[in-house]
């Protein structure tokens, strides 16, 4: 088992690159997202170097992920970890970078560093200025490189989040999703970028499978997504 993320995403890209990593529904607009582990990858080298390259960030340092339910908040949380930085839940905490969406804009426009995500297909920018200060993931994400290698890559002992290391949050712990098990396809309405939601990424990740995460979702649909999606795991909260 790689010891941190950067090990563990070039051996998913070593070993199948093209298959499904993570999948994204919203129920309330219709949108549909879904990325192989080579475009998850992708999008998690450009956010790496956009934490590092243009918000200056340095291994040990924290980032706060506050986003719903969404196929960026495992990119967020990834990009993250690639960089050797810690990933937090808290607005409560300090926080060297905040990531947020448009929900979040008025709570931490005057909160120091701000990176905001509209949450529209594709990723792209807001449609409307920004209040001062707060950075346009769609705007700046794009410029940056398709790879990303640190100078100072993240050890095995690393934080990434509190109290956990890197080595720690890649270690699978089979009780944390009901009923998955390693290797197969969980369908979740969990948070990713939750404290809780967290296992629903890292249990798939680290043991070869995927995931299909569900916003506002529709009851009378969840039988429907997990035939379609061929599902071996639901995990609904």
């Amino acid at each position: 088992m790689p010891a941190t993320f950067p090990a563990l995403l070039a051996d998913l890209l070593r070993t199948d690159p093209g298959r499904p990593l993570v999948t994204f529904y919203d129920d309330a607009t219709g949108e549909r997202v879904e990325l192989s582990v080579a475009t998850y990858a992708n999008w998690v080298a450009k956010t790496s170097s956009l934490f590092v390259e243009e918000f200056d960030l340095e291994r040990g340092d924290t980032v706060l992920v506050d986003l719903p339910t969404h196929w960026l908040a495992p990119v967020f949380v990834g990009a993250a970890w690639n960089a050797g930085l810690v990933v937090s839940f808290d607005p409560e905490q300090p926080a060297d970078l905040t990531v947020c969406g448009p929900d979040g804009l008025e709570r931490y426009a005057d909160s120091g560093t701000v990176l905001a995500s509209a949450l529209l297909p594709l990723g792209v920018r807001f449609r409307d200025p920004l209040p001062e200060g707060v950075h346009d993931f769609g705007a700046e994400v794009w410029s940056q490189p398709d790879s990303f290698i640190p100078w100072d890559p993240p050890t095995p002992d690393d934080p990434a989040l509190a109290g956990r290391t890197q080595q720690d949050v890649l270690t699978p712990a089979g009780d944390e999703v009901p009923d998955y098990v390693a290797g197969g396809r969980l369908l979740t309405t969990a948070n990713p970028a939750s404290p809780r939601g967290l296992a629903g990424l890292l249990a798939p990740l680290v043991s070869g499978g995927s995931g299909i995460w569900i916003r506002n979702p529709d009851p009378d649909r969840i039988e429907r997504r997990v035939a379609d999606e061929r599902a071996t795991a639901r995990w609904v909260v």
